[in-house]
Formats: C-alpha cells, sequence, structure tokens
C-alpha cells in the first residue's frame, strides 16, 4: 500500500499545525518552505482539510490556518481513509474494472482484503496527538532559524 503525496502532505500539515501552540497562527507558505514543497498543492490540501473540519482558515491581515480539533481527536486511519481515493489493490477489488479469468476461484483477493484492514487497524489506533510528543525536535527540523 502506498499512500498518495496528497495524504502524506495532508498528514505533514496536521502535525506541522499540531506542534504549535492551540492559538499560533501558521500560513500555507510557512508550511510549504518548512517542507520544501510545493505551495500550490499545499493550498488544495489546506482548502480540503478546512472542509473536513480539521482545520480553521483566518482570512485577513494577520491571518493564517490552525487546528480546530484537538490533535487526539484526529484519527490517522479515518484521515487516510478521507484522503485516498482508491484501495483496489488488485483489479478484483473493482468490480467494474475487474477482467480476471480467476476471480471466481482466486483466494488472494481475500488475503490482500484482510493485509488491507490490518493496515487500517494499525492506522486507526493513532492519532495526530501521537506524532508530536517530540515537539522539541520537530521545532528544530521545521524551524531550524528560530532555535537560539
Amino acid at each position: 500500500m502506498r499512500l498518495t503525496m496528497y495524504t502524506d502532505y495532508s498528514l505533514r500539515v496536521l502535525i506541522f499545525l499540531a506542534s504549535k501552540q492551540p492559538d499560533e497562527l501558521s500560513t500555507v507558505q510557512e508550511i510549504s518552505d518548512a517542507y520544501q514543497i510545493s505551495k500550490n498543492h499545499l493550498t488544495k490540501i489546506v482548502h480540503e482539510l478546512g472542509k473536513l473540519q480539521l482545520i480553521e482558515t483566518i482570512r485577513g491581515r494577520g491571518g493564517g490556518i490552525r487546528l480546530c480539533t484537538d490533535p487526539k481527536d484526529i484519527n490517522v486511519g479515518e484521515l487516510v481513509r478521507k484522503t485516498e481515493d482508491d484501495f483496489h489493490l488488485v483489479e478484483c477489488f473493482d468490480p467494474n474494472k475487474n477482467m480476471c479469468v480467476l476471480s471466481s476461484a482466486c483466494h488472494l483477493k481475500g488475503v490482500l482484503y484482510e493485509a488491507l484492514q490490518a493496515y487500517f487497524a494499525v492506522l486507526d489506533r493513532y492519532t495526530i496527538a501521537d506524532f508530536v510528543h517530540n515537539k522539541d525536535e520537530i521545532h528544530a527540523l521545521l524551524f531550524p532559524t528560530t532555535q537560539s
């Protein structure tokens, strides 16, 4: 299973925001600079995270973004399910595109389905809060010039 960049960046945005003080605002540019990733990609992701009611956008001068959900309430498995659009590990998982002649007799798809469920079971055990216990280390990596 491989996550798309969209999901990867969504997780990174949430970790970035969770590493800040709850009332501290950030900008898309700041996040883009910290991770050295495209501001355009992040703008779309931030918009979607806002629609999912995970972040709050404050417009205008002095505006920015911040989490509007406690990091301990943002389940990683749930987020991955909402940001990924294709969990068809093999052709037979998609009934509209399945052309495999073995489908009716194949036991592989059952094993792969079980593996996918195990994958989500692990992700479901974690929240964004689990990834920011080491805020000092995260800050040193994300904000190297602000360290004294």
